[in-house]
């Protein structure tokens, strides 16, 4: 497979055509939205794609990251121009209008290529499907979790003789282990960010924790339990208020920059950073995000935490056919056959034969938090929200307001119960 310089912008092409593919071939157009090292990842699993196909003109293109990704592909589905296949968070998928923007996924592809629910996770399943109809086919699941520093937890007598992290469970045990990490670094026990979408996650992680609901099934009115969401938010202030074992204003790249030298032993993040700190050799190991709250977790003993999903969905296109739509599914199935090679950037694969083999068991740490998908708690399905979603951003503001310290967490519960209403009373864009 080959390595190709990741091109940044709208549209910029990722994979070329297959080489010397015949006059008149058919061809596959998939759009993403991967940058960084995902971004190279995708390049190559999609030129291996290209290469096993040479009967197709393969064309990948990926886009800025958000927003304006989302923009340029509704805008497409609605005209009925769009690629032949897409990435989607699968929390957006109710924004996306299945039936409107989406096309369902022919089941008699699916038989074929045999994409089936007994090979994926129940609860991600059963939100790819909408009205009886396959909607997204999921590549992984991208939960948050907790990063620990080898070196400092075994000097602070947190691992065992494997250098596993010992069991950390409830607030008291957490921010006592984080404190004497503190002493340990001279810098910060926890390090997380309290800017863009991370409070959030954090808080959600929290709040579902505690099983507290968000939105009535159809999103027309919030349901939030006002004692679960301050239990949470007096945790997210602990952090960084009345314990100060972590930051209270610090940014992503700063939080990453810590832990990868040294100055903190614990990170709070999403799991994409696997390679950052593979690259820099730093010393480090992952784990799923710990049971904050006791008697919460799973009979597996695995917390529930904030999770999104990397899905394949068919934008409508007016004119597409079962036929039409054969390579999309082709090469969706290939990507499941192959996401361990993606899994190695951090994501879990949804595909669960994936998750059963050697080759991904053997990934470490990737392979150690694996069964953070089965607790993965998706944003609740709204128009609204997901991934750099118009519901994520205000809460991020709201909440990280609360962990820096600006605000009680009285006060960030009611800015985020203004924001949430306001886009409860917003019609649907579509």
């Amino acid at each position: 497979m080959k390595r190709r310089q990741l091109l940044a912008g709208t549209a910029a092409v990722l994979g070329a055509a297959a080489c010397g593919a015949p006059s008149g071939a058919d061809r596959l157009r998939y759009w993403n939205l991967f940058g960084g090292g995902d971004g190279v990842r995708m390049v190559e699993l999609v030129d291996a794609f290209a290469a096993s196909r040479p009967d197709l003109d393969v064309q990948a293109s990926t886009l800025a990251w958000g927003p304006p990704y989302y923009t340029k592909l509704s805008m497409a589905a609605a005209g009925g121009r769009a690629p032949d296949v897409a990435i989607l968070h699968l929390a957006r998928l109710p924004s996306f209008a299945p039936g409107r923007l989406l096309d369902p996924f022919p089941p008699e592809l699916l038989a074929e290529a045999g994409i089936t629910p007994e090979n994926v996770l129940p609860e991600i399943w059963d939100r790819c499907v909408v009205d009886g109809q396959v909607y997204a086919i999921p590549l992984d699941t991208h939960p948050f979790v907790m990063y620990y520093n080898t070196d400092l937890c075994r000097r602070l007598g947190l691992t065992d003789a494997n250098g596993t992290l010992v069991p950390l469970r409830g607030a008291d045990d957490l921010v006592a282990a984080w404190s004497e990490a503190k002493k340990l670094t001279g810098g910060y026990g926890l390090v997380l960010d309290n800017f863009g979408i991370s409070p959030w996650r954090l808080w959600w992680t929290l709040y579902r924790q505690l099983d507290g609901d968000l939105l009535t099934a159809d999103a027309t009115a919030l349901v939030i339990d006002d004692a679960k969401a301050l239990q949470a938010l007096d945790f997210m202030r602990r952090l960084s208020v009345t314990d100060a074992v972590a930051p209270g204003q610090m940014l992503l790249s700063g939080a990453v920059a810590l832990f990868g030298s040294g100055r903190a032993a614990f990170l709070f993040n999403g799991e994409w950073e696997v390679t950052t700190f593979q690259t820099q050799r730093t010393p480090f190991s992952m784990v799923p995000f710990p049971e904050v709250f006791p008697g919460t977790a799973s009979p597996a003993g695995i917390a529930r935490t904030q999770a999104d999903c990397h899905t394949f969905v068919l934008p409508h296109q007016r004119d597409r056919t079962v036929a039409g739509t054969r390579p999309a599914v082709d090469y969706v199935r290939f990507m499941l056959e192959h996401s361990v090679d993606w899994a190695a950037g951090g994501h879990v694969p949804a595909w669960l034969p994936a998750t059963r083999s050697p080759d991904y068991l053997a990934l470490d740490p990737q392979s150690r938090y694996r069964d953070a998908a089965t607790t993965a708690q998706l944003d609740p399905p709204a128009w609204f929200s997901g991934s750099a979603s118009n519901m994520e951003n205000p809460a991020g503001a709201a909440f990280g307001a609360v962990q820096s310290g600006t605000l009680t967490p009285e006060a960030g519960l009611a800015r985020f119960k203004a924001d949430m209403q306001r886009l409860i009373d917003t019609p649907a864009p579509v």
